[in-house]
């Protein structure tokens, strides 16, 4: 006791499951960078720590902003994702660490484990249903099926990013979620960086992605094929994978496609988002987007495949596509009116939910910080 009242003991938060901080990689690593900057710039009175690999820092950063850093020396990606989480898990409970927000679900085989070793408050961010994803097979989506089982039952909360997957979470397991998703005002909250190398033309589409079948990203290039004046420039990892490859030699050849590589310079994509006419979205799985949810903040009309995450996120308001005849009909009945109708309702909606100052006060009231 303390001048006649009770002294507060400081919760350690920690956040595992990322590459670390600042983000370089995706979805989640811009979360946690997010989330530390606003704690940050609240002052809040819990510290905070970001496990990294050092893999990916080698310069091993002791603090960024008002994080604590550590590192584990194994990759945060791929199969070593699996005991790099684990890890971190294990160093969290041997640092003493009062609430513990886990990313993803590849560690969560470990949380029975953690549950009996540690009295820590475990709140998981489950994901997006990633054992469905088409490009897992065999033993890797049994075991991300296993780990998410793990993750619901032996989390004291868990989070999803859209309300589809909440409805999937209480479907299974009986388990009600916290439906939180993620910012995408960071990508207007930077300077514009010109792409004169690019030679865009004058009007175009733009769709950003990771180039994968689930992505349905043979579906649009088709139907821009048969589009001759409407351009589309389309951003994405062409040269990881054989289906990246296959379809980027299939499709050079058409005047009105452009296929970039990987851009992570978000001065450069805002340059190329806030210059286009439409935003093209062909995700199906994953829950909320991220790279959904940042165009939506440049109030361009989306042309969205049709599956419950992407109308969840939209709220039904964006145009919606199953297959390549739809989409060429939607963009060849596409007007003026139309398009600035359907951006005005992606801005307000992106305002209204998907800031990173919202995400983050929602939490860390999870959180309890």
């Amino acid at each position: 006791m303390a001048n006649g009242l009770f002294e507060m003991k400081a919760k350690q938060i920690v956040i595992l499951g990322t590459v670390g901080v600042p983000a370089k990689y995706g979805g989640f690593e811009t979360l946690a960078e997010n989330l530390v900057k606003y704690h940050d710039a609240s002052s809040l009175f819990d510290p905070i720590t970001v496990y990294c690999s050092s893999r990916s820092y080698p310069a091993r950063e002791q603090s960024f902003l008002s994080a604590q850093l550590k590192y584990v020396p194994l990759n945060a990606n791929g199969v070593q994702s699996i005991l790099y989480d684990i890890v971190s898990l294990f160093s969290a409970v041997w640092n003493r660490s009062d609430v513990i927000l886990l990313l993803g679900v590849s560690g969560a085989i470990a949380l029975p484990l953690i549950r009996l070793l540690s009295s820590a408050r475990i709140v998981t961010n489950i994901d997006g249903i990633e054992w469905r994803r088409g490009k897992w097979k065999g033993w890797a989506k049994c075991f991300l099926r296993f780990s998410e089982k793990m993750a619901v039952r032996f989390s004291h909360e868990t989070i999803a990013d859209n309300a589809a997957i909440a409805d999937y979470v209480a479907q299974t397991y009986g388990v009600k979620s916290h439906v939180i998703a993620y910012g995408g005002d960071h990508a207007l909250a930077v300077d514009e960086l010109a792409v004169h190398e690019y030679l865009l033309p004058e009007s175009y589409a733009v769709s950003v992605c990771r180039i994968e079948p689930e992505n349905n990203v043979r579906m649009v290039l088709e139907a821009f094929a048969r589009l001759n004046k409407q351009a589309l420039v389309m951003v994405g990892n062409w040269n990881i994978s054989e289906y990246g490859r296959t379809v980027r030699e299939q499709y050079a050849s058409c005047r009105n496609i452009i296929l970039l590589d990987s851009i992570y310079d978000l001065g450069k994509l805002k340059y190329l988002r806030s210059r286009a006419l439409l935003y093209i979205h062909g995700h199906s799985a994953g829950g909320t987007n991220p790279s959904l949810v940042e165009a939506m903040h440049f109030g361009k009309a989306v042309l969205a495949f049709d599956c419950n995450y992407n109308r969840s996120t939209t709220e039904d308001k964006a145009l919606f596509f199953k297959n390549s005849d739809e989409l060429v009909r939607l963009i060849e009945t596409m007007d003026l009116a139309k398009a600035e109708r359907v951006g005005r309702d992606m801005a307000e909606i992106a305002e209204r939910r998907y800031t990173w100052r919202i995400v983050a006060q929602q939490y860390f009231a999870l959180l309890g910080a």
